[in-house]
C-alpha cells in the first residue's frame, strides 16, 4: 500500500472580515435607549447598518426611513467611539421624532436636549477620527424665494425642501410651500427659475 506524505501547507491568514448591512445587536440597543425615552413607535421602527458608502462622516441618519447608518472604518476604533457614534445618529431621529412635522436644525436646541438624555451632554457636531476627507465641489445651486438665501450643494436635492429659517418665520417651523428651495443653477452653468418638480430631480 502506497504511502502518501501529507504537506503542512501554511497560508496567510484572511484579512478580518468587515460585515457590512444591518447590525441587529446596536439595533436592539438604539432600542433600549429610544424605549427608556418613551420614544416606542420610534424604538419599533430603527434600523441600524454598516454601509461603505460613507467616506468622511461616521455616520448618518435618515428619518424618513428610520434608520442609522454608520462607517465601517468606526471599526478601527475602540467600542466607546462606535456607542457615541450611534448615540450622536439617534439623537437626530429623536429630536426629529419630538418635533413631529415641526422641522428642526440638525444640530440645534432639540439635538442637544435628545443629546443629554441619551447620555452625551457634550456631544460635538461633527467628529474628529482621522477619516479621510474628500471634499466636491457643489454642482448645484438653489434659493429660498422668500429671502434669497443661496443653498450650493454637490447632489441634487430629491424632495421637496424649504428655507429652515423662512419656514420658522412664517409657518412656525413647519413646511412652508412659499419657500420651498429653487433650483437656480445646476453644473453646467443652466439657469432656471422655478421651484424644484420631480422632473429635475
Amino acid at each position: 500500500m502506497q504511502l502518501f506524505k501529507q504537506l503542512d501547507l501554511t497560508f496567510p491568514a484572511a484579512p478580518a472580515l468587515v460585515v457590512l448591512g444591518r447590525d441587529y445587536a446596536l439595533e436592539a440597543k438604539a432600542r433600549e435607549m429610544l424605549s427608556a425615552l418613551e420614544a416606542d413607535a420610534l424604538a419599533a421602527a430603527i434600523q441600524v447598518e454598516w454601509n461603505a458608502r460613507l467616506f468622511s462622516a461616521a455616520g448618518r441618519a435618515d428619518f424618513r426611513r428610520k434608520l442609522v447608518s454608520l462607517n465601517p472604518r468606526l471599526r478601527e476604533h475602540d467600542a466607546a467611539e462606535i456607542d457615541r457614534t450611534l448615540r450622536h445618529e439617534v439623537a437626530h431621529l429623536l429630536a426629529q421624532f419630538r418635533a413631529g412635522r415641526r422641522r428642526v436644525a440638525p444640530h440645534g436646541t432639540e439635538w442637544r436636549k435628545a443629546c443629554r438624555d441619551l447620555g452625551i451632554t457634550d456631544e460635538a457636531r461633527t467628529h474628529t477620527l482621522p477619516f479621510p476627507v474628500h471634499r466636491r465641489e457643489p454642482r448645484f445651486r438653489y434659493e429660498c424665494p422668500c429671502c434669497g438665501k443661496n443653498f450650493p450643494r454637490v447632489r441634487r436635492i430629491k424632495r421637496a425642501i424649504a428655507c429652515l429659517d423662512c419656514c420658522r418665520k412664517f409657518n412656525r417651523g413647519k413646511f412652508y410651500p412659499s419657500a420651498q428651495l429653487r433650483l437656480v443653477e445646476n453644473k453646467k452653468g443652466l439657469s432656471l427659475s422655478r421651484p424644484l418638480r420631480k422632473k429635475d430631480l
